[in-house]
């Protein structure tokens, strides 16, 4: 069986959780990272040297790195379906799913953590006001592509909009101030409608 290490609060490990879901898969998840520990253990730095989770075990194969491991269950369970046959559909869900790793999770990241995660009193105000201002810009640009579209790679729901879906969740749920993005709010209704991304990630506090 598929073996998830993970808290599930982590934005990360909700990227590989609802893609198991969306696929139906069976897994066991191990509650590892932030008050669990666990990360540091010689057992745990074997199948993830650097520390951080998620990762995946699955019949003596290992992998970590989130996007990586939905890409991976994609192919392997969800070809055709969350992960498109065609080489220049699979490579426009490519750009998306590192757009997010790259640019968007960089922008978001020190909103999310100041707001979240950081006591008032310790909070960096002018790092979270930049911030919130280069994520702003980065969702209009979602919204420009999304305004003719679906989801993120067209009609049909793909690993694509996974990682920027647990992104979208975190940015309409911190409490900032966000333009106007219609595209981007019609899209993120849809993944609420979805019941793969509720139990893996919307019915989950944000902490």
């Amino acid at each position: 069986m598929l073996r998830v290490w993970g808290r599930n609060n982590s934005i990360n490990v909700q990227k590989v959780l609802w893609c198991c879901e969306e696929l139906s898969l069976e897994y066991e998840r191990v509650d590892a990272g932030g008050p669990f520990g666990r990360t540091d253990t010689p057992e745990y730095r074997r199948i993830n040297p650097t520390g951080l989770v998620p990762a995946i075990e699955e019949d003596g194969f290992t992998l970590w790195e989130s996007n990586a491991i939905v890409r991976y269950l994609a192919r392997r369970y969800g070809s055709g379906i969350l992960w498109p046959w065609d080489p220049q559909e699979a490579a426009d869900a490519d750009r998306w799913m590192d757009w997010q790793q790259t640019t968007v999770w960089a922008h978001l990241r020190p909103v999310f953590l100041g707001l979240v995660r950081t006591p008032e009193a310790e909070r960096d105000e002018a790092l979270i006001e930049e911030s919130a201002r280069q994520a702003a810009e980065d969702w209009r640009l979602l919204d420009e592509h999304l305004r003719e579209r679906e989801y993120v790679c067209g009609d049909s729901f793909t690993a694509a909009d996974i990682p920027l879906g647990v992104s979208a969740h975190r940015w309409f749920n911190l409490p900032i101030e966000r333009p106007e993005v219609p595209g981007v709010e019609e899209w993120y209704g849809r993944l609420l409608e979805r019941r793969a991304f509720r139990r893996a990630v919307s019915d989950v506090p944000i902490t």
